[in-house]
């Protein structure tokens, strides 16, 4: 029988849901917070809602915001002869953190995974083509495809690439490649170190 009060399980219970974080975990968390002063309780809550009602994502590159464009698309000074996609913010925090990219990202929000109901409608694939579209009209792009090296991750860089080829204004204006193969098979960019990310981005290759 569980003796903990019914508030407390619901705590736990929350905490449970996030990412990595099991019933052990969010049990510990939950009776660090119990001892901890009520005004780290009440500025933990204060924040988690700030940060959800005043970020957005950005209108160009759907990278986190609290503008209508974020701090990179902000940017004049990067190169935006190169555009990197990414499948969420925390592998563009990964490869910012690294300082080897100076150009803009566009971020997918997900990978194609059919296992999962997810397929390229899911995702920001239409996005992506939409701004390689406007974007090739200046000048030659380099399309850096940095989705995971796991089998979503380049199932959806192989559709990008496929879709790209297909399409008689993109296919010889736009250059693919691919993060080099420093980063190991099935890692997560946002859990790789900084040089190996530098490596992988200075190593790329054409697809």
């Amino acid at each position: 029988m569980n003796s903990l009060p019914k508030k407390i399980n619901d705590l736990i219970d929350v905490l449970t849901g996030l990412p990595g974080i099991g019933p052990k975990s969010a049990a510990r968390i939950v009776f660090f917070l119990q001892k901890a002063p009520k005004e780290l309780n009440t500025d933990l809550a204060d924040a988690i809602v700030d940060a959800k009602i005043n970020t957005r994502t950005c209108k160009i590159c759907y990278n986190l915001s609290e503008e209508e464009i974020c701090t990179v698309c902000a940017d004049e000074k990067r190169d935006r002869s190169k555009l990197l996609v990414v499948e969420d913010p925390l592998d563009l925090i990964a490869i910012e953190r690294a300082g080897a990219y100076q150009g803009f990202y566009h971020v997918l929000g997900g990978v194609i995974s059919p296992m999962n109901g997810i397929g390229p409608d899911e995702i920001r694939i239409r996005e992506l083509l939409e701004r390689l579209k406007k974007d090739q009209e200046e000048s030659e792009i380099e399309l850096i495809i940095a989705t995971n090296p796991n089998m979503e991750g380049e199932a959806t860089a192989v559709y990008i690439q496929n879709e790209i080829v297909g399409d008689k204004k993109l296919k010889n204006k736009v250059k693919i490649s691919r993060l080099a193969r420093g980063l190991t098979t099935g890692a997560d960019i946002d859990f790789t170190d900084d040089m190996t990310i530098r490596k992988a981005i200075e190593g790329r290759v054409n697809m």
